[in-house]
């Protein structure tokens, strides 16, 4: 089972998704004409119609809510498998892997901006020779709590594209559906939550600070059973029998899809999965794709879907 990237607080100033060097493969070729196909038809995406494109999930959901849609994204044809909502619209071009940009694609699409991240910085030379690049930051080990720090970082790309009117509109709403979610909660008796991606049936990656989850757990006010302190991405990753640290009876395990297909039966005939308070009846949810490596959008449809399951259940 293959994850997303980690999405990359923002450096602007600075002037990585699946065709590999060399004999252009059919499905690259089928990219390059698809793509060539949309070049006459802009999508006006920034100041002065500027062509944007976003090598990141995060940066690129935070274009479509400031109403500046990119011409082309990497991976996108994995984007209604981790990230969902905002949809994208069709006219976006798949620029491959974000760690194997398909130039040849990316020349077709002539763009103004390119929107990349430290993560895929061995590529700032080959994109700086395509055109101007913007070099935004969230997860850093210097960014401290991601929510914030992605809200920072809205603000300057707003700021970069001459929309900070439609920057400062994105998050009051973002802010009101936070407080939304946290009123309908408030009068709930809520139990602590442990929020995990299943590798396998043996392992898991669980959210905690200083984390976008972790983060959108405080702003809506339920607390996370998971106290050890994460990496700077806001996770880590650890054996099942790890998840006997939560002690707190009453805590729910909240899992995320896609769930490998094998886990579920493994779990239920696993001795050491059933011996965890997790594994009681009721204790276990799985909740729709939300990614973790995001932005704001990411931490509004995570607070939605959270809230939804426990104003529910609890």
């Amino acid at each position: 089972m293959s994850f997303p990237r980690p999405t990359c607080l923002i450096r602007l100033p600075m002037s990585a998704n699946v065709a590999r060097a060399g004999a252009m493969s059919r499905r690259s070729f089928l990219q390059t004409a698809a793509a060539a196909a949309f070049v006459p038809y802009p999508v006006f995406a920034g100041p002065a119609g500027q062509r944007i494109v976003s090598l990141d999930y995060g940066l690129a959901s935070t274009l479509l809510s400031l109403d500046r849609s990119p011409v082309g994204i990497s991976a996108l044809a994995d984007w209604d498998k981790w990230v969902v909502e905002p949809a994208m619209p069709p006219s976006v071009v798949d620029i491959g892997s974000s760690f194997e940009v398909n130039f040849e694609i990316l020349l077709q699409l002539k763009p103004d901006l390119i929107l990349t991240t430290p993560y895929l910085d061995e590529m700032l030379p080959r994109l700086q020779k395509v055109t101007k690049v913007a070099r935004l930051e969230i997860f850093t080990p210097d960014s401290g709590p991601i929510l914030p720090a992605a809200i920072t970082a809205t603000r300057n790309l707003a700021a970069e594209l001459q929309c900070e009117s439609k920057g400062e509109e994105f998050l009051a709403r973002a802010d009101a559906f936070f407080e939304t979610c946290r009123q309908r909660l408030a009068k709930r008796t809520l139990p602590p939550v442990a929020l995990v991606t299943f590798m396998d049936a043996r392992h898991v990656r669980i959210y905690s600070s200083p984390g976008l989850f972790h983060n959108a757990l405080e702003r809506i006010g339920v607390r996370n059973a998971w106290t050890r302190e994460a990496n700077y991405w806001g996770f880590e990753t650890i054996g099942i029998e790890e998840l006997a640290r939560v002690s707190d009876p009453d805590a729910r395990l909240i899992a995320f899809d896609p769930v490998p297909g094998d886990v579920l039966p493994k779990l239920a005939e696993s001795p050491l999965w059933n011996r965890l308070s997790f594994a009681r009846p009721g204790h276990l949810s799985i909740l729709p794709p939300a990614l973790m490596f995001g932005m704001v959008n990411e931490a509004t449809r995570f607070a939605g879907l959270m809230t939804d399951l426990l104003d529910r259940d609890a």
